[in-house]
């Protein structure tokens, strides 16, 4: 159904499906960034385990978007996304469950999978629901969702390590799935697929995770193995090998995982690598940040967690406002904004980093980060999608999905590498278990410097966004 023809009652109730889930998934891997040291510490998770709790989730999700996006535009947005929300909470119960950390990993795979149903269907969702002057206020609405869990899940996630157990941090997403299963079902019509185009593209997929997986294999255990490792190397060859047999496949392939063609036009191009690179330079910040001071500052979860809710709560605030600021500046404009006050954002962080940051300046760079993502997100996703047939909205929201996750897994699996490269391999777990700020002989020095070098890698990142989003403005 086309969003000019669509009651407007209809799409602010598809929106309040819609916020619903992304709460719940935004609640689960916000919780897990600030419980995961407790995680860890529990379940005797290593720190390649602790890792991949992280980027196993990531990683799934980026390959499985274009394909559950194709499936939604062939088979219909209210099947998939109702079998994601269904496949996200079972998952979720059984992380719980888990006899050790690596089961973790697995469950939480699981779990991506219904989350890529998700995530690939609700902004088409939204644009589809909308009329294109209430878009930009659509969509703001939809990504302060994620801030709000932002807001809620450090905190929650502290909160229920702390005092329930770390298994809570997983089965506290059961019963609002199942809230969020029943208001979905209920509210979202059955509308017949747009898309007559009926093909998917599984050697493209595969090649995907070779990439994607070889490439995060290399970045997550260089630091832990060194180069010459042939765990690493592998990763790498994956990697170097796939990546052009992925985009020789992707051009002669009949219906490719990622549409070439698209990226002729100069403004989705740039609009694409602007949502990418953003992905690469703020990625991790909770996490980052409620690891600093759990592993530098020796706090527990629930301090950790409420010391980075400065970060959800400018986020928030400049999603929700972003809508309304689209009535007076472009959707490319504010993208270009907020992309730049992010850049500030870093760059106030990499200038007070040390082991005795007083708290208030930490603040200031997370509430610079989190104006700049909630103004950037909704404004470059509303100048990408905005216009688009409702045939198309899926594939395409799909692609820069993929291609934002894909920073996202970048982001973390770099961050994740860069911040423990001055320390020794033995000490990685006490990094990932909080408890590295009870050890002597410099290791704190040690991870500081590395979260130095780590700040210093996304500011400059950010800066490459801001330059793609203004390169975007000037083509269009």
């Amino acid at each position: 159904m086309l969003a000019t023809t669509t009651p407007v009652g209809y799409a602010w109730r598809t929106l309040s499906v819609v916020s619903l889930a992304s709460v719940l998934t935004g609640l689960g891997g916000s919780a897990i960034n600030v419980a995961l040291p407790e995680i860890a510490r529990h379940t005797g998770a290593d720190a390649t385990a602790a890792g991949w709790i992280l980027l196993g989730f990531q990683l799934t999700t980026t390959v499985l978007m274009v394909v559950f996006g194709r499936l939604a535009d062939m088979f219909g947005r209210r099947t998939l996304y109702l079998c994601g929300l269904a496949t996200y909470t079972v998952a979720a119960l059984l992380a719980g469950l888990s006899p050790n950390p690596w089961v973790i990993v697995a469950m939480r795979v699981v779990q991506a999978a219904g989350a890529a149903m998700l995530l690939t269907n609700s902004a088409a969702l939204v644009s589809d629901a909308f009329p294109r002057e209430k878009l930009g206020e659509g969509m703001g609405v939809y990504v302060a969702s994620f801030s709000i869990a932002g807001l809620i899940g450090p905190t929650l996630g502290g909160v229920l390590a702390e005092s329930l157990g770390w298994r809570w941090v997983f089965w506290f997403n059961v019963p609002i799935g199942l809230v969020c299963l029943v208001w979905g079902a209920v509210v979202l019509r059955r509308v017949p697929p747009a898309g007559r185009d009926r093909g998917l593209d599984l050697p493209g997929n595969v090649l995907v995770l070779v990439v994607l997986g070889g490439l995060l294999l290399a970045l997550s255990e260089f630091t832990r193995l060194g180069w010459g490792h042939p765990l690493v190397l592998g990763g790498l060859a994956g990697f170097a090998v796939g990546l052009p047999l992925f985009l020789a496949r992707q051009a002669r392939a009949a219906h490719p995982v990622v549409d070439l063609g698209l990226f002729r036009e100069p403004a989705f191009a740039f609009g694409t690598l602007a949502s990418f690179l953003n992905a690469v330079a703020r990625m991790g910040m909770v996490f980052l940040v409620a690891l600093y001071f759990q592993a530098v500052r020796g706090d527990d979860p629930v301090q950790a967690g409420l010391k980075v809710l400065p970060l959800a709560v400018a986020a928030m605030t400049a999603s929700v406002s972003s809508g309304f600021l689209q009535r007076l500046l472009s959707a490319r404009t504010l993208a270009v904004a907020g992309a730049a006050t992010t850049t500030c954002g870093l760059l106030v962080m990499l200038a007070v980093m040390t082991s005795t940051t007083p708290y208030p300046a930490v603040a200031l760079g997370l509430v610079l980060i989190g104006l700049g993502s909630g103004v950037f997100l909704p404004s470059n996703t509303t100048a990408i999608l905005d216009g688009l047939p409702s045939e198309r909205l899926g594939i395409v929201n799909a692609m820069r999905l993929m291609l934002q996750n894909t920073g996202n897994v970048v982001g973390t699996g770099l961050v994740l590498s860069i911040i423990t490269a001055p320390l020794p391999a033995a000490l990685h777990q006490s990094v990932f278990a909080g408890t590295l700020s009870q050890l002597t002989g410099g290791a704190v020095e040690q991870l500081v410097t590395g979260y130095r070098w780590a700040l210093a890698t996304m500011a400059t990142i950010s800066v490459l966004t801001v330059l793609a989003c203004l390169a975007r403005r000037k083509v269009s």
